[in-house]
């Protein structure tokens, strides 16, 4: 075939499927921070670690220097249920736009879950059986990863608690229903169940919640039952490194057809799926193979990489995770209730965080309407609805195509489709109705999470 001649849909055939993750890190000249145990300030080590999470996520955690691990072959039969996930060339977006632009978008949603989220949450389930645990717990904000773990967990046998943040748990009720189809228990959070959110509820009636806390209460529950550890679906280094598939699947697709990309775009929240997207293309531009323009895009009402500052803060509400140098809004910043795209924690991956404050990629914060405009103008001419994390790379995607029509020129332009809306018709509706509205916090809003960062020295 030609390689003018481009597909609708790229597949890659199973045994092109990669068998080991990429590890970024290995390629960073500049190391994210460690993270520091919050009684100390010293960098944790793999013992204390340990009483938090399995055993071989703190080794992949705590690995800076191995650019590949092998992903286990049960972990790779389990991928084959809905790996390799397409590459689309949108065709049809690009002839409404009458852009000039190639765009493309690495398609997350093919399996039950809704989203990239089961490619970290298998894996962490894996490791926990492994290493013959009971159980684990976790916290989820719109609850796409709620619901992947609650898949991983069932597989596998282990008993999942997971902690959903409570403005999610009352907007999402399908999600939730999904996840304890699966096996699952689901507490609105903060909750009466654990001490820090009896605590949190104290010092904040009526709050409807954010991940920070979720965060808190799931790693309670988790050290206090014998035989459980905590897992986590985004922020952590780990994650990023099981989230590489997505990365090194597009990466070899767009090889297939010798297709190079101008631009990558993802949406970020704690960093799970625009880092899993972007790490094998920012590998080659760390190594000096090739250059490319990655764009973080974050919602404007909890815009931590726009607004945020680069610091060690605490990586929940609670304050008893660990604290990691990232770009953060404060452990305590609580995004506004009207804020229904998800994306909704405090800070981003320190791994992202330390990429950006190099100069390596850019960030861009988008308004709610417009995402949910950007969603719907997608849907129409693509057949896929989008989720609501997906769109906000959906909605720069279309502003740099758009850009290319007035310019002229023939930008390729990829983009993370994370997985699908179906379970958000709360929020389409309320964009439907005329009911939604954008919420950007002052800078007095911001000060006030300022204020309770941690004094660390350099």
């Amino acid at each position: 075939m030609n390689k003018k001649e481009i597909p609708y849909k790229i597949y890659l055939e199973e045994k092109e499927m990669p068998t080991q993750w990429y590890n970024v890190r290995a390629d960073m000249k500049t190391k994210p921070a460690p993270l520091l145990n919050p009684a100390t300030l010293q960098p944790m080590t793999a013992e204390e670690l340990g009483a938090v999470f399995c055993d071989e996520l703190v080794r992949q955690e705590l690995d800076d220097c191995n650019p590949y691990i092998d992903i286990p072959q049960e972990i790779l039969d389990f991928y084959k249920m809905y790996r390799p996930s397409p590459l689309v060339r949108a065709y049809c977006l690009e002839k409404k736009l009458q852009t000039p632009a190639k765009i493309y978008y690495k398609f997350e949603g093919n399996n039950t879950s809704g989203s990239h989220k089961l490619n970290s949450a298998i894996a962490q389930a894996y490791y926990a059986k492994k290493q013959g645990l009971k159980g684990v717990t976790t916290e989820t904000g719109a609850g796409q990863w709620g619901t992947a773990l609650s898949m991983a967990c069932s597989y596998f046998d282990l008993d999942c608690k997971v902690f959903m943040v409570k403005v999610s748990y009352e907007q999402k009720p399908f999600r939730r229903e999904v996840m304890r189809t699966y096996g699952a228990s689901v507490t609105p959070s903060p909750s009466e169940t654990t001490q820090v959110g009896r605590k949190i509820l104290a010092e904040h009636p009526g709050t409807t919640g954010s991940l920070g806390c979720a965060i808190s209460e799931a790693v309670e529950a988790a050290t206090s039952a014998e035989g459980y550890r905590y897992v986590l679906g985004s922020v952590l280094n780990q994650v990023l490194l099981h989230q590489s598939v997505i990365g090194l699947e597009t990466k070899a697709a767009l090889d297939k057809y010798e297709i190079v990309p101008d631009m990558i775009i993802g949406c970020a929240g704690g960093g799970s799926n625009l880092g899993g997207l972007i790490s094998p293309f920012m590998g080659e531009k760390l190594r000096g193979e090739r250059d490319y323009r990655f764009i973080a895009v974050e919602p404007a009402s909890c815009p931590s990489f726009t607004r945020g500052r680069f610091a060690y803060d605490f990586c929940d509400t609670g304050k008893v995770c660990p604290l990691a140098k990232m770009y953060t809004l404060g452990s305590g910043f609580i995004p506004s209730a009207n804020h229904a795209g998800g994306l909704r924690y405090h800070g981003m991956s320190s791994t992202l965080s330390q990429l950006y404050d190099d100069g390596l990629m850019e960030a861009r914060s988008v308004e709610q309407t417009a995402v949910f405009e950007a969603a719907e103008q997608f849907a129409r001419v693509e057949g896929i609805l989008p989720a609501p994390e997906s769109s906000h790379a959906i909605r720069v995607a279309i502003d740099e195509a758009l850009k290319c029509r007035e310019t002229g020129e023939e930008k390729t332009i990829v983009f993370g489709l994370t997985g699908t809306g179906y379970f958000d018709m709360v929020a389409y509706e309320k964009y439907n109705n005329g009911e939604m509205t954008d919420y950007i916090p002052t800078d007095a809003d911001l000060e006030k999470g300022f204020a309770g960062l941690p004094k660390v020295e350099a």
